[in-house]
């Protein structure tokens, strides 16, 4: 039974919700009142691609689909903390019947799901935990780091010097990604030499950085790259390309971005990682219209106490990449294989 099923309330009610929350209907339940249908999404930033490309869209064309008179609030909040607080605490005031909130700074983000609750607005933590969120999905996050660093603990043979480049800080996903990437790569002989954790993920941050460790570490004896992201990779690859490369040491990613698909067909990125947004953004769509309809949910997992949805990610290499993303019909070979990558995808069968 899904846990924020709606009941009726007394014309007194109505009134009283009404003036306190400033929309329309009156209940117990959602800061829209019962005729809320009202959606708010409110998404971290626009730096890594898949939030404008891929979330947003495929999470409204979802939630049209199930729901022909739900409203979708699109809010993005360029990666500023602040506005995003100020974001959810506008969507909550303008009625909105649920937030599907992925923060940009978890912790600092627990004010607005203490708001948002106080409202009896409930909150779905999309793709980065909240602590107190109703429910939370997302991807295996310490899972995404162990197949990464596997990967590259592989790709390297297991010895030599890498530089790591982690998420942000304030990222609660990123250090999931670390302590699993960690996990595998301290087993092996690998030896990291340099670490960083990248302030709002920046890809220039990630190019620095490298362009600064070349000047300690001989490029040439550098076995690998630990990047958590695919913005990150490109900014690695960009820095060794700076510095004279033509061939790279492997780098990972994570994402599945086109650009790092179109670097690993060239052969310039050994590998990214690919978690089906399609499954995520529906997922989050369909317990979001759930909530406003006072369905049930379905059956959800544990995690840190949270009613959760747990995805399993894959890895993407120049070998699986028809099997991965062109399968998923995430890209077309049309996409990957512009002219500038036609030799390289001929040379990988995807032509």
């Amino acid at each position: 039974m899904n846990k924020f099923a709606r009941t009726a309330v007394g014309a007194a009610s109505v009134v009283v919700l009404t003036a306190a929350l400033g929309a329309c209907g009156g209940d117990d339940d959602g800061g829209g009142g019962s005729d809320s249908k009202t959606i708010a999404l409110l998404l971290p930033e626009t730096k890594t691609t898949r939030y404008e490309a891929f979330d947003k869209p495929l999470f409204e064309a979802k939630v049209k689909e199930l729901c022909d008179d739900c409203e979708v609030k699109y809010l993005n909040a360029d990666q500023d903390s602040a506005k995003q607080q100020q974001q959810a605490e506008s969507a909550i005031t303008d009625g909105a019947a649920v937030l599907v909130f992925d923060p940009v700074d978890g912790e600092a983000a627990a004010g607005a799901v203490k708001s948002a609750q106080s409202s009896d607005v409930p909150v779905i933590a999309y793709d980065r935990f909240m602590e107190g969120a109703d429910y939370y999905m997302s991807f295996d996050n310490e899972k995404v780091g162990q197949l990464q660093g596997e990967a590259l603990v592989e790709a390297t043979g297991g010895s030599g010097n890498i530089l790591m480049l982690n998420g942000s800080p304030t990222d609660p996903n990123a250090a999931q990604f670390k302590k699993g990437a960690h996990s595998a790569i301290d087993a092996s002989g690998l030896k990291v030499v340099a670490e960083y954790d990248n302030p709002d993920w920046s890809p220039d941050n990630a190019q620095k950085f490298v362009t600064s460790q070349l000047n300690n570490v001989d490029g040439a004896s550098l076995a690998g790259v630990y990047a958590a992201n695919d913005g990150q990779a490109g900014g690695v690859i960009a820095a060794l390309r700076a510095d004279g490369m033509t061939t790279f040491p492997p780098v990972t990613g994570q994402d599945a971005e086109l650009a790092a698909i179109q670097r690993i067909v060239a052969g310039d990125q050994f590998m990214t990682i690919y978690k089906s947004i399609k499954t995520e953004a529906e997922k989050a769509a369909e317990v979001a219209v759930a909530i406003v309809n006072g369905d049930d949910v379905g059956d959800t997992t544990d995690f840190q106490g949270v009613d959760s949805f747990i995805f399993e990610p894959a890895v993407v290499t120049k070998d699986n990449i028809k099997d991965t993303v062109i399968a998923d019909e995430f890209y077309t070979v049309e996409d990957i294989c512009t002219p500038e990558y036609a030799d390289a995808c001929a040379a990988a069968g995807l032509s």
